[in-house]
């Protein structure tokens, strides 16, 4: 699928038609960066995931390397993750180039919604948070789901599902 434009994304884009009278701007191609910069760029995120990658080791989680990510799963990561404020807390979560899983099944099946994450910090970097949380304060102001009709989110949905 041709991944969708919103406030998030950065490239050219073109108008895609999705149905009858519906079109979206979709991305055709994104500058990129040399990637130490764009690793450099998501650091501060990434050392807070790595911190609480090091803490799963630590009580018996396991670490697996996935392009130029981190992955970590198990030890203390289910019960953290299952206490997020979303509906059933969450399967996986992403802090930078670090991705944080309750188990590997989890990871392999959000995998490609993750990476969308890992993209998205690395073009805004230390903002990324923020303007998650601001995004998700707006959208539930205005009667949507903080997570669902989340922009950033919506981005991940349309390019990996889970």
């Amino acid at each position: 699928p041709t991944p969708r434009a919103g406030p998030f994304t950065i490239g050219r884009q073109r108008p895609v038609r999705t149905g009858p009278r519906r079109w979206v701007l979709a991305v055709t191609d994104r500058p990129r960066l040399p990637q130490w910069i764009l690793v450099c760029w998501a650091s501060p995120w990434s050392l807070v995931g790595l911190l609480f990658g090091l803490l799963a080791l630590a009580t018996g989680g396991r670490g697996q390397t996935q392009g130029h990510c981190l992955e970590f799963h198990g030890g203390i990561l289910p019960l953290l993750l299952k206490t997020l404020p979303i509906a059933g807390g969450a399967s996986a979560i992403t802090l930078g180039h670090a991705v944080l899983g309750r188990s590997c099944q989890d990871l392999d099946r959000c995998r490609a919604h993750e990476t969308v994450h890992v993209r998205q910090y690395e073009r805004w970097g230390v903002l990324f948070v923020p303007a998650y949380i601001l995004s998700s304060l707006y959208v539930w102001s205005r009667g949507g789901d903080p997570y669902r009709d989340n922009p950033v989110e919506r981005e991940a949905f349309a390019a990996g599902g889970d």
